[in-house]
């Protein structure tokens, strides 16, 4: 066995088979995403075996872009769980065969109760296909198990089928970046969107000298703060940062550090950021100009330091 041909061909295939989806984007998948657009209930997906699976995903994918979405299990359904659907909740079942026991007991119920009723099915032929309001076809002409038989390719399709629904439903909506960050706060994912430059500075840390303060001072001003740097302020303005970086560069040039100032050595018109900005734009700037630490200003003030220390313990970047 050819182990790097065998995943190779693994990819082949249920690349294939995402390929082939682009075929059944057809009226039906259109009227499925208005109704669920113009529903007042929820989308409640099921299925049975690996198709659960795929739901489960699915139902994730919606509710976080703004659509609200429940799971329940086919055979759990059956059994008392068909009490999660509401009047006007939108069924979506999956299913490969759409002819299993399960589904042939729950479609006829979720039909006797008036709910409208969308198929992710891969045989158009089969009783769900038959006995649903609209299909979402998924037909794959073969899975990537080498004997036709582990779902693969079909559950691949299953879930970029659910993706592109759900992605029409999101731009409909105009679920933009604030919403996003209102229902992901937790993890990098989140912080990326609403993570402020301010929520990171610490007020009391505000290394500052004047242009023709003495280089000790200077020293002593960016050692005292540990941000490996101090703003040069002049009337109350900004008009230098003077960094580690300086210092040493300052060492190696030979300069004398007894007669040395602040202005002899700040960087002039340093780069700097609003305080309001998103922390992911202070990264940004840290990395295309590969400096470690940012100005921050507030109403045209100077604010505090930004570190790049900072951004990555926070998961920027």
């Amino acid at each position: 066995m050819d182990i790097k041909e065998s995943a190779l061909n693994t990819i082949r295939i249920e690349a294939n088979a995402v390929s082939n989806l682009s075929r059944f984007i057809n009226d039906d998948f259109e009227q499925s995403v208005r109704l669920i657009l113009n529903s007042a209930g929820r989308v409640v997906v099921t299925g049975i075996g690996k198709s659960a699976n795929i739901a489960n995903k699915i139902v994730a994918t919606l509710n976080s872009t703004g659509t609200p979405a429940l799971f329940m299990h086919a055979a759990d359904a059956i059994h008392g769980d068909l009490g999660n659907v509401q009047n006007d909740d939108v069924v979506i079942c999956i299913s490969k065969s759409g002819s299993s026991p399960e589904i042939k007991v729950l479609v006829p119920l979720v039909k006797s109760m008036g709910n409208t009723l969308i198929a992710m099915v891969g045989n158009l032929d089969s009783f769900l296909a038959q006995h649903a309001d609209f299909v979402l076809n998924t037909t794959v002409e073969k899975e990537a198990c080498p004997h036709n038989l582990a779902p693969t390719a079909s559950t691949t399709a299953q879930l970029a089928m659910g993706d592109a629904v759900a992605m029409c439903l999101m731009e409909l909506r105009g679920f933009g970046a604030s919403d996003f960050a209102r229902y992901h706060p937790g993890g990098a994912l989140g912080k990326k969107l609403y993570l402020r430059v301010h929520d990171l500075v610490d007020a009391s840390r505000k290394p500052s000298v004047s242009p023709s303060t003495n280089l000790k001072e200077v020293i002593i001003e960016i050692s005292k703060n540990r941000l490996g740097a101090t703003a040069v302020e002049s009337d109350g303005q900004l008009v230098g940062v003077v960094t580690d970086g300086d210092l040493r560069r300052m060492l190696e040039m030979g300069k004398d550090i007894q007669t040395s100032l602040a202005s002899d050595i700040m960087t002039k018109s340093p780069k700097s950021i609003d305080a309001d900005a998103l922390a992911v734009e202070a990264f940004q700037i840290l990395e295309s100009h590969n400096i470690t630490q940012l100005l921050v200003t507030q109403n045209g003030k100077f604010f505090g330091i930004v570190h790049l220390h900072d951004l990555l313990k926070e998961g920027i970047y």
